[in-house]
């Protein structure tokens, strides 16, 4: 597919939502007092109601200037453009997604190695799915590089260089880093929106009564503290949440959060419902352990649980009705 062809194929029908769309313009600055949002082209807009959904931009390394993140379709595609010529790659990350990249450079035919922090996935997941996963990454091909901080890229060469916590160094032509998210906050900053970087709103989505915020770049208020959830279903949620609170103050219903999670990598797909990460060994209510197909059920202190499904096709729902507090 041609990158013209990917663009096409992910452009959207026609709107017909009756909303006056304005595109290629940036927000620039945020006046509460006026109601009124500055464009970078001069525009000012006035509103009633505002939403705050700016999204996030990839974290970025300094030292290689060429050095790549995934974070749109563009990237995906000069990627893949990337990897067609199988160089070696060096993925800095092991999260979701600097996993499910280094699993695309490997089945590219590939030289890969994954830095990371640790074992990957283990923030994420929790140990014993971590294992899984690392597992088939192992037995794919992947070369697995721990380290305690923190890589760093060395830039003062030609070559792409990566230098670890040990005073080591992992070169290849192409090096690829999924170290996490920035929001984008900044055209916020003189606001008093923002903290630590992200904009805090309540259990409705409100920063205040007349804003909301959703998406990669709120804060809502969860079981474990006041964080962000940068996960597309979450983002849904949050946003139909938000609409009513912004119609209805506080006689719209509070958010009800229902984590999801899936991926794909290493020949291997997992869909998860409810908390995460989990600890401990779960219980295998189909298959077993070893890593093939298997539903898994761990139970929490308060009655809930979580649901995994490894390498079955288990409707979300179901999933979803095996974390509901046991009575």
């Amino acid at each position: 597919m041609r990158d013209r062809d990917a663009r096409t194929a992910h452009e959207l029908p026609p709107a017909s939502h009756g909303a006056t769309e304005l595109l290629g313009v940036r927000a620039t600055r945020l006046d509460l007092a006026r109601r009124r949002v500055a464009l970078d082209d001069g525009t000012d807009l006035p509103y009633d109601r505002l939403v705050l959904a700016t999204g996030s931009r990839a974290r970025r390394l300094s030292g290689l200037p060429d050095e790549a993140t995934l974070r749109g379709l563009d990237d995906a595609v000069a990627l893949r453009d990337r990897l067609a010529s199988a160089p070696s790659v060096v993925v800095i990350g092991g999260s979701p997604l600097g996993m499910e990249i280094a699993s695309a450079c490997v089945g590219s035919g590939c030289r890969t190695t994954l830095v990371s922090q640790g074992t990957p996935l283990t923030r994420q997941l929790g140990p014993h799915l971590a294992g899984v996963f690392v597992s088939a990454a192992l037995s794919s091909g992947l070369t697995l590089v721990r380290t305690e901080t923190a890589a760093r890229i060395d830039g003062t060469t030609d070559a792409g260089r990566v230098v670890l916590d040990s005073g080591e160094t992992v070169e290849a032509e192409l090096i690829v880093s999924a170290v996490g998210d920035v929001p984008n906050t900044q055209w916020l900053a003189d606001t008093g929106l923002t903290a630590n970087g992200a904009v805090p709103v309540d259990v409705r989505g409100l920063a205040r009564p007349d804003v909301a915020a959703v998406g990669d770049l709120a804060a809502f208020p969860t079981p474990h503290g006041v964080r962000r959830v940068p996960l597309w279903s979450n983002t849904i949620e949050q946003a139909r949440t938000a609409a009513r609170a912004l119609l209805h103050g506080d006689q719209a219903p509070p958010l009800r959060f229902r984590p999801y999670f899936w991926t794909e990598q290493f020949g291997l797909t997992l869909k998860a419902a409810g908390r995460l990460p989990t600890a401990g060994v779960p219980t295998y209510l189909e298959g077993e352990p070893g890593g093939g197909p298997a539903l898994m059920r761990w139970s929490h202190a308060d009655g809930s649980a979580t649901a995994a499904a490894l390498g079955l096709r288990v409707p979300i729902p179901r999933l979803r009705r095996m974390t509901e507090p046991t009575t």
